[in-house]
């Protein structure tokens, strides 16, 4: 390995990894103090908030990784600006256009280890994380479930529990739908078998209902079901996509086809982990390119400023697109491609004079 490769590599990771470590330590205390103000009237042992928050933190740390990568980059060239290293790299003939290169293959290849070995991580313990804390919520009196077999949904109220199987979901309608009611004693009440069910509300539309009670059987025409779920209930259930692997992932979204349940959401979910690696690169790109930029500036606070700034802005407009693509505004290709396609003509044309900088 080249002299200079090796010292390139071990000064950026070095940059990288305190950074990491700052950031990991920042966010694990404000998830802290956030589990302990949750756990504030439970009954749960002292360190129970800190477990959790260990649980929870590599989830949040995966979403800020983009800003993670940007300081690290500004961190990495104003220790190269301020012992003149970069003049010496010049110097031996060696660009500033090829140094920016060389980071940004180091953060893409650092970028597929993070979405292979770091996000199947933090998936794992953010499902872990969200089983233990719904032990303790207010909603764990019901859950739902999509699996190959359709929509489950286990459902108390009233001292009574429901088990509700739909085989499909059209717009918000379930189809094709089998109810079986308990008393608290999980002795049977009543069994509902119906082809349509309204459910924009808590309260059910069962239409052409059929009734097993009490040993009888009746058709109704129209039958009400108070429930805990409605169609937006039931959606936010499986909006946290962040506790899924890449292979779960795709379970779900084959799930969700067989029960013709939307999934957009799943499909940005996975797209988005796939071109991570991608936003990463830039993103380190854009950083030396803002570092080159503010060169002679003397204060190396305002930099990082300047590069968290337009950093925040990148955020935005790509939360923006996601926001988009998930609500079928525009197409999926669209939100996922577009703010990296910006940032990365961007790029382009900063870097075409980046050698004279």
């Amino acid at each position: 390995m080249k002299t200079y490769i090796k010292f390139l590599t071990v000064s950026f990771f070095k940059s990288f990894i305190n950074i990491f470590l700052i950031m990991l330590s920042l966010v694990l205390i404000l998830n802290i103090i956030k589990e302990i103000e949750f756990f504030n009237d439970k009954d749960v042992n002292t360190l129970y908030p800190i477990y959790l928050s260990i649980m929870n933190t590599p989830s949040v740390i995966f979403e800020m990784f983009p800003f993670i990568f940007l300081i690290s980059a500004q961190f990495f060239f104003i220790k190269l600006f301020n012992n003149n290293e970069i003049n010496i790299f010049k110097y031996s003939g060696l660009k500033n256009i090829k140094i920016i290169f060389f980071l940004s293959i180091l953060s893409f290849l650092l970028g597929i280890l993070i979405i292979t070995l770091f996000y199947n991580l933090s998936s794992n313990l953010q499902k872990y994380y969200l089983e233990v804390k719904n032990q303790y919520s207010n909603d764990q009196s019901y859950l739902a479930v999509i699996n190959k077999n359709g929509l489950w949904i286990k459902d108390i109220l009233n001292e009574e529990i429901s088990i509700i199987n739909s085989s499909t979901m059209e717009g918000e309608y379930l189809k094709d739908t089998f109810i079986t009611t308990f008393d608290k004693n999980f002795k049977p009440i009543r069994n509902i078998r119906s082809d349509k069910i309204d459910i924009k509300k808590n309260k059910w539309l069962i239409y052409d209902a059929s009734i097993i009670e009490d040993n009888t059987n009746k058709n109704v025409e129209l039958f009400e079901f108070e429930t805990n779920f409605n169609l937006e209930t039931i959606g936010s259930l499986f909006s946290n996509l962040s506790s899924l692997s890449i292979l779960k992932l795709i379970n779900l979204r084959n799930n969700y086809k067989s029960l013709n349940y939307s999934v957009v959401d799943v499909n940005m979910q996975i797209n988005k982990i796939l071109t991570y690696p991608i936003y990463l690169m830039l993103m380190t790109i854009f950083s030396a390119i803002i570092m080159f930029n503010t060169k002679n500036f003397k204060s190396n606070t305002l930099k990082i400023v300047i590069g968290l700034f337009f950093s925040v802005i990148i955020y935005y407009i790509s939360n923006f697109f996601n926001v988009m693509g998930n609500t079928e505004k525009i197409p999926l290709v669209l939100a996922i491609w577009t703010p990296l396609l910006l940032l990365s003509l961007i790029n382009i044309s900063m870097l075409l004079k980046i050698n004279e900088k």
